[in-house]
């Protein structure tokens, strides 16, 4: 490890850390920490944007190839999301095409690696002074998609500006969709990280909260969000022309087991 000046005040800034490399991880951890950086960690897209609605970082040092989503998906996200965190990108990705994606989404730095733990933290620091950090900072949390917004504060939420009564996991389930729109979710993915059950957990607990939360936020008065991929798991995205034949299908299926449905098909 490069020899680090002495930790100088950053205010117990909190960094989120985010790369697939998990000995880049320790490093850069274990060199902020020991600059007095409180440090939260990353090693996939999905889990780096779940870590940043919860913990609310001062600033995200962000790798680009990521698994689940990459890093430039993450910090678009970030910012439909209306979270406006520094972001600074480290990254393998070189290429000026690359440089100019990263910071026409928004990220605050670019630096390639191989790197220089000094210059990293020298930048870092650059952007924490430039962003003012210490001073009181707004910050919303609120979660949007389409026109589907969670207060994490008050735990309201509204669909087309039309308040919706969740129960408790419900809205951890609702938030984890949103967090990941437009990411397939698998049954037992859903289960580890609503019901935090690693293994062995009863995936008929996803189905039965599925159904609870589309009777809630995908009724007849609003466009299906929530989607079924059979054999695979969920999503939440926007309607796409295939979807009307699965609902159609969906319907069909329904009558077949419960012939009382027939009339209102």
């Amino acid at each position: 490890m490069a020899n680090l000046a002495a930790p100088e005040s950053v205010q117990h800034a909190r960094v989120l850390v985010v790369d697939d490399d998990t000995n880049v991880v320790n490093l850069l951890s274990t060199s902020l920490r020991f600059q007095g950086f409180e440090v939260d960690t990353a090693t996939n897209g999905p889990t780096a944007l779940d870590r940043a609605h919860k913990v609310r970082p001062d600033a995200v040092i962000l790798d680009v190839t990521l698994p689940g989503i990459d890093g430039f998906g993450v910090l678009r996200r970030l910012r439909t999301d209306r979270i406006h965190t520094p972001v600074l990108f480290l990254t393998a990705r070189d290429t000026l095409q690359d440089r100019i994606t990263g910071l026409t989404l928004g990220a605050d730095d670019y630096i390639t690696k191989p790197f220089s733990l000094e210059e990293v933290i020298a930048r870092l620091r650059a952007i924490l002074r430039r962003t003012g950090i210490g001073a009181q900072k707004p910050r919303t949390a609120r979660l949007v998609f389409a026109d589907i917004e969670l207060d994490e504060d008050t735990r309201e939420v509204s669909r087309a500006r039309v308040p919706v009564s969740l129960s408790p996991t419900e809205f951890t389930l609702l938030r984890y969709f949103v967090i990941n729109a437009g990411t397939v979710l698998s049954k037992q993915r859903i289960l580890e990280h609503v019901w935090s059950y690693k293994s062995g957990g009863n995936t008929a607990y996803v189905e039965t909260y599925i159904s609870y939360l589309r009777r809630k936020i995908d009724t007849d008065d609003h466009k299906r969000l929530l989607h079924t991929l059979r054999g695979v798991g969920y999503i939440l995205r926007e309607p796409q022309p295939q979807d009307q034949r699965s609902s159609r299908a969906d319907e069909l299926t329904q009558v077949a087991r419960d012939p009382s449905k027939r009339r209102a098909i």
